[in-house]
């Protein structure tokens, strides 16, 4: 009976490392290559909630890379998103869901969803009570799933949103819009300060673009050449001449006028 308690702890505390080392082996879900500097890990971190501005085209460009990488994705409660514009988005269909109608009971249908779909997509219906957000936290931590929320949410790891859309196509002779340019933000409790990227979304093809950052050009100011500064300093010279010149052409028509007075 005295082993019996160091025995114990001797299993638990390789149940314990097993854990720890199995939770380090865990890897963020892709994104695309475009979005990946929002994101701290590079993508989607296991066991997370985001939260996202409600466009379709952000929350697609989010489903496409996991889905084409293997994993199941789900989209619950947001009934004008169809199966087309997932896949214009790059979302592989044959791993992908849409769940239109939860009806009331909306946040049962996510947590049954999240038991076996790795990325759970939906728009809130309501506000979600505390208790019922811990327990389906929990479930995503056990399974490692992520979700994706269009509206408010507690406790969020990170909050996406969509700024300065600039629209390209018609303007260039094209007839039709043909892509949008955007800053996505993210910002969350583990990146207080926002991190930034500018993208096509969607882009030509449906997938983000990065757009490059503009290069910073010093200012050019321009120098005289060396013919013009010659130039200029022979004038200013011949300007001065002329100056004494006219001084002393004043002086002797005055000298002349005093000699005549006195003759």
């Amino acid at each position: 009976m005295g082993m019996a308690l160091p025995v114990e702890v001797l299993r638990l505390q390789t149940e314990i490392s097993r854990m720890q080392r199995a939770s380090a082996r865990v890897t963020a879900l892709p994104v695309h290559d475009a979005l990946a500097p929002l994101f701290p890990e590079g993508g989607l971190r296991p066991g997370a909630v985001y939260t996202l501005d409600p466009a379709a085209s952000l929350l697609l460009a989010l489903l496409a890379e996991p889905s084409r990488a293997g994993s199941w994705c789900a989209v619950v409660g947001m009934p004008e998103l169809s199966a087309e514009a997932a896949e214009a988005a790059g979302v592989d269909l044959s791993r992908f869901a849409l769940v239109p109608e939860p009806g009331d009971r909306w946040l049962a249908a996510v947590s049954a969803i999240a038991e076996v779909f790795p990325v759970v997509a939906v728009r809130p219906a309501g506000s979600p009570r505390d208790a019922e957000v811990a327990r389906l936290t929990a479930r995503l931590r056990d399974r490692g799933g992520v979700l994706l929320v269009t509206g408010p949410w507690p406790q969020a790891e990170a909050t996406l949103h969509l700024e300065d859309p600039v629209w390209s196509g018609l303007g260039e002779g094209h007839g039709l819009l043909t892509a949008r340019t955007v800053t996505v933000s993210s910002s969350g409790r583990r990146s207080p300060v926002p991190k930034r990227v500018r993208v096509q979304l969607p882009g030509p093809q449906g997938a983000p673009v990065a757009v490059p950052r503009p290069a910073l050009v010093p200012a050019v100011v321009p120098v005289p050449a060396a013919e013009e500064r010659i130039d200029a300093a022979a004038a200013e010279r011949a300007e001065r001449a002329r100056a004494v010149l006219a001084r002393a052409e004043q002086k002797t028509r005055a000298a002349r006028r005093g000699l005549a007075a006195v003759g």
